[in-house]
């Protein structure tokens, strides 16, 4: 077994999210320095520190949810492939190098004790920490930066920091523990040298760490921030500062770009990309916008789960929606972010993946669940969805898919509201219920030759009663409405017509071990159906399990094929690289390029059409 190399991994690996109790004896020194004190003079360095670690973690974090607003970042990204869930597992301790340099700041602190007695502000030592960070730190990484790029310091080191297919935030601070000591050694030269000339500052130690931070995080944002204007208005500017694109190239073609922040250093060694500036103009005017094949149209479900997106917290979004106790703060911010998405937002995209060559994004409509079931909210919801199918037929999008809520029955008549009100649209709107009703039918076992079916009078409820009916199934369809149980009865063939039966009562289904929810069950309900029943559902939410000598299925859903690209986002509560059946109906459609409409009543004979389409593209049940 060969051994790592030295340095390579970080000593606290091991603990995983238990790393953090490395803090401990800090946090507790700066608990009891201000019991002591009550004030942070003396002996108060522990607080300082502890202060500037959480400073530093939120120009981090605030980095990741800038580059994450799709809304805003989408016509500029550098690199225009997603994150995907390898990338952000692999960046998931990103921030091991703020537990060293906490550790090292406290280790300095404790040797040199006059650190605890610098005065807030010292302008002249301002002045020659800049002095000392350009003629002394940034040739001092440029030179050590190379030096990384050649053989086992390469392979052993530096290859872990490029194995980030796409540059981001954390990006930055993933990296090898000989790396970052390397990149503190660059960090503390200004400090040091300032300090030992007596001009060193409280401010000056915040200052120039966290603007450090700050520049590390824009030349990993993937986002192109800076206007081509301002470099053609002061041309010397570009050889001072670099840009996202600047050091994105860097990441691309690892032979060039080696800078710290200024390419100045590139230049007198030649190592300066000649296409940075040109791609950065290009970059900067917009010019990397794509427009999406498919988009998937979701709603917000509630105000905490709202929370549930890359633009909170990447980490989060990239696991199946659970409510934690740590988003619970953040619940205030999420009530005021919906109601001033109530009173100005319109719908913006949210994520994005990559599929067969094709673009996928998802889009948002800023309402929440609760607001569907207002009546006086249902013109400005389907003014919303109707403004983002015409901006989808405006930009050349092929399909619009409508999710869970936004296709309501009651709402727009499953989307039949916009096909009629705009004929010659050119982007297909689809439901996705045929996909829908084709899991839930093949769910169920051959050999069964009876189900009990509630919610049977909706769309997915008829479709898949009628469906049923023509295998020799009998289906007891829930329901009160003589008339609407007989409308759907006529629809079936003559000959088959004798297995669709209507019951009124539950009691009706104490000898049926297959149920088909499509309506909430209540305890008292489910108490009807015999031991050893299955329960599939397409009622949403989904009904809890209070049975314990019966099975609940799970929503539809689907697999997306394996190669899938740049999907770093779960689908609400569904599992990494599954989506809702109806998202991936839309998916099936784009794929076979076909160039009808998929709304209002579910078409009973192209629901094996669809299932086999979705089976033939990689689309695989779960």
């Amino acid at each position: 077994m060969m051994m790592a190399a030295p340095l390579s991994s970080w000593p606290w690996e091991h603990l995983g999210n238990y790393k953090y109790v490395l803090y401990a004896p800090l946090i507790g020194k700066a608990m009891h320095a201000w019991a002591c004190t009550h004030h942070f003079q003396a002996h108060s360095w522990p607080l300082h520190v502890l202060t500037l670690l959480a400073l530093r973690a939120i120009i981090y974090q605030l980095w990741c949810s800038f580059s994450s607003m799709l809304f805003l970042t989408r016509r500029r990204r550098v690199l225009t492939a997603g994150v995907d869930f390898s990338q952000i597992d692999s960046e998931w301790h990103w921030d091991n190098f703020l537990i060293l340099q906490t550790l090292l700041a406290s280790f300095a602190y404790l040797s040199f004790p006059s650190l605890s007695s610098l005065p807030f502000s010292n302008s002249k030592g301002f002045l020659f920490a800049l002095l000392l960070h350009a003629f002394l730190s940034e040739p001092l990484f440029y030179f050590i930066h190379k030096s990384f790029h050649k053989g086992t310091l390469f392979s052993h080191y530096h290859s872990l920091h490029h194995s980030s297919k796409v540059p981001h935030p954390f990006t930055a601070g993933f990296a090898t523990p000989l790396e970052h000591l390397v990149l503190s050694l660059v960090m503390a030269v200004p400090l040091v040298g300032v300090s030992l000339m007596g001009l060193g500052s409280v401010s000056l130690i915040f200052g120039y760490v966290l603007l450090f931070d700050f520049l590390r995080c824009l030349g990993h944002c993937n986002v192109e921030i800076f206007p081509h204007k301002l470099f053609k208005a002061f041309p010397l500017l570009r050889f001072l500062i670099y840009t996202p694109t600047y050091h994105s190239i860097h990441h691309m073609e690892k032979d060039s770009n080696f800078c710290l922040f200024m390419p100045i250093f590139d230049l007198l060694g030649g190592t300066l990309n000649p296409n940075s500036w040109h791609l950065q103009k290009e970059i900067s005017s917009g010019k990397n916008d794509q427009v999406p094949d498919f988009v998937f149209l979701l709603h917000i479900v509630d105000i905490t789960s709202s929370l549930h997106g890359p633009v909170v917290f990447r980490s989060f979004s990239s696991l199946p929606f659970t409510t934690k106790l740590a988003i619970l703060p953040m619940w205030p911010c999420a009530f005021i972010a919906m109601l001033c998405m109530w009173a100005w937002a319109k719908t913006f995209p949210v994520s994005f993946y990559n599929l067969r060559g094709k673009l996928h994004q998802l889009w948002v409509v800023p309402r929440y669940g609760f607001q569907y079931f207002l009546p006086f909210a249902a013109n400005g919801i389907n003014k919303q969805i109707e403004q983002a199918i015409l901006r989808a037929d405006e930009i050349g999008v092929k399909v619009l898919s409508l999710a869970a809520l936004n296709k309501n029955e009651s709402l727009n008549g499953g989307g039949t509201l916009f096909v009629n009100k705009y004929p010659d649209l050119n982007v297909r709107i689809v439901h996705g219920n045929t996909l829908t009703a084709g899991v839930i039918i093949n769910e169920i076992p051959k050999d069964v030759k009876e189900v009990f079916l509630t919610g049977a009078t909706s769309k997915l409820g008829r479709a898949i009663a009628l469906y049923l009916c023509r295998k020799k199934i009998k289906v007891l369809m829930l329901t009160l409405s003589t008339e609407r149980f007989q409308k759907i009865k006529k629809e079936a063939p003559p000959e088959y017509q004798q297995y669709i039966v209507q019951v009124t009562k539950y009691q009706a289904a104490q000898h049926c071990k297959t149920w088909i929810v499509g309506k909430w069950l209540y305890p008292r309900e489910q108490r009807w159906a015999p031991s050893g029943t299955h329960f599939h559902q397409f009622v949403v939410p989904p009904i809890f399990g209070f049975r314990k000598d019966c099975t609940y299925g799970k929503l539809a859903a689907i697999k997306l094929p394996k190669d899938v690209q740049g999907l770093g986002m779960c689908e609400y509560t569904l599992d990494r690289g599954i989506v809702h059946a109806c998202h991936a109906g839309g998916v099936v459609h784009c794929l076979e390029g076909w160039t009808h409409h998929e709304v209002g009543a579910i078409d009973v004979d192209r629901i094996d059409i669809v299932w086999n389409a979705a089976m033939k593209h990689g689309l695989t049940p779960v």
